[in-house]
């Protein structure tokens, strides 16, 4: 199988974060659950959702990094022989085709940043790949929010770049999609939400 049974996916955030503790760990559990509800609306493999959701920024066990930790991420699930973890360890941070629109500056090699963009321009996103972004966007380290609450926060920590609005544009079109797919506001499907407006 390309990603990892559920058990095994938490033991690996567990030990990612032993290695780098930090928000990163609440955000990825956040995320998952995210993924796993809207999956089972959507009439996708929910299990898959999880664990793809829980390990999307599994790179980040290396050590505090910005964009470097998709290209982490990507090695270290092909490592495993985790293909599907892999994919969406690059494509969660890239929503088109252009992988430098929408990100902050990439603080890995000038190979590992060539790879990702020849990578993100071949592929064609599938709806694992959109619905980790969904889920990247609305789990957030505290809790299930709202995307604007997300945006501002990670605006907040890691300052504004260019393309950042067609970003945010972007992602309320994936959850738009997502709302036609479950037949619903995805919001009512993540009670977490009117809960975390505060």
């Amino acid at each position: 199988m390309s990603y990892p049974d559920r058990q095994t996916a938490e033991h690996e955030l567990l030990l990612g974060g032993r290695l780098n503790p930090g928000k990163w760990i609440e955000h990825s559990q956040n995320a998952a659950l995210v993924c796993e509800r809207i999956a089972c609306m959507a009439e996708m493999d929910a299990d898959k959702a999880y664990v793809l959701g829980l390990l999307h920024d599994i790179g980040r066990r290396i050590g505090f990094c910005g964009e470097k930790h998709t290209y982490a991420g990507y090695e270290y699930a092909l490592s495993k022989g985790w293909d599907d973890v892999a994919r969406v360890s690059l494509t969660h941070s890239h929503l088109f085709k252009d992988a430098a629109l929408g990100v902050s500056e990439y603080d890995g090699t000038a190979e590992e940043w060539s790879f990702i963009k020849d990578y993100i321009a071949k592929i064609e996103l599938n709806d694992y790949d959109l619905l980790v972004q969904l889920g990247d966007a609305l789990g957030a380290a505290d809790g299930i929010c709202i995307m604007e609450k997300r945006f501002v926060d990670v605006a907040l920590r890691y300052g504004v770049f260019p393309g950042m609005l067609e970003k945010w544009r972007r992602f309320f079109e994936i959850k738009e999609y997502f709302d036609k797919k479950c037949g619903c506001s995805i919001y009512s499907l993540l009670p977490e939400v009117k809960d975390n407006l505060g």
